[in-house]
């Protein structure tokens, strides 16, 4: 974790700049990261519409809303938050609110990235996840827990072959890249939209379809 001050208050960050404490948020702490999450000209009114969107149903919730609910509850399609939020859903618009999809496991709680446990699927064969259920060890993945993983979100029908090829399109931008490729790379990779990934993962990109391909936002 590092400070930084803004307007004379301090906020706690982690490595990637996400806010520590989502109660310490402020305005401005939107308004500073603006051209870092690609936007240049400021935040304009519909940019705050989605942050307060975003943090309003965090404190309602507790929860992070998922890029599904805010697309919706704002009629956007994926191109237009694209345009509002060039460098992801995750990265652009929640981390402006001061949120990450990592909130709303506990509310209100922050747990530290290091903390891990140990999950076992079968009798001969342990993953070991952080405190989240996400693959401590992208290496470590295979199919095993992927379908794990899917049984445990309860994805009707399991996984088909066209969740496979989108997990598969995860982990192969990861390596070349090192970096989980955003929601936007992904449907237009792989021609969807976001209607189209609600179906597949039902529980959101970073909690379900990010977390099923053994990977996690760092």
């Amino acid at each position: 974790m590092k400070e930084i001050t803004i307007n004379d208050r301090t906020y706690q960050v982690d490595d990637l700049g996400f806010l520590a404490q989502p109660e310490k948020w402020h305005e401005d702490f939107a308004a500073a990261g603006a051209a870092a999450a690609g936007i240049f000209d400021g935040l304009t009114p519909k940019h705050w519409e989605v942050i307060r969107y975003i943090r309003q149903t965090f404190h309602q919730t507790g929860k992070c809303p998922l890029v599904y609910q805010t697309c919706k509850a704002h009629g956007l399609r994926l191109r237009e938050l694209k345009a509002l939020f060039p460098t992801g859903y995750l990265r652009g618009a929640c981390k402006l609110a001061g949120i990450t999809y990592r909130d709303g496991y506990v509310k209100y709680a922050w747990t530290d990235s290091s903390s891990e446990d140990q999950i076992t699927f079968s009798p001969d064969k342990t993953y070991q996840v952080d405190a989240f259920g996400f693959l401590v060890n992208p290496a470590d993945w295979d199919e095993q827990f992927a379908s794990c993983k899917a049984a445990e979100m309860k994805i009707p029908g399991g996984l088909t072959e066209r969740h496979w090829v989108i997990i598969n399109f995860l982990r192969r931008r990861h390596q070349e890249t090192r970096q989980v490729p955003t929601v936007y790379e992904t449907c237009e990779s792989n021609k969807l939209e976001l209607d189209d990934l609600e179906r597949l993962f039902p529980d959101g990109y970073h909690r379900g379809l990010v977390k099923i391909a053994g990977l996690r936002v760092r």
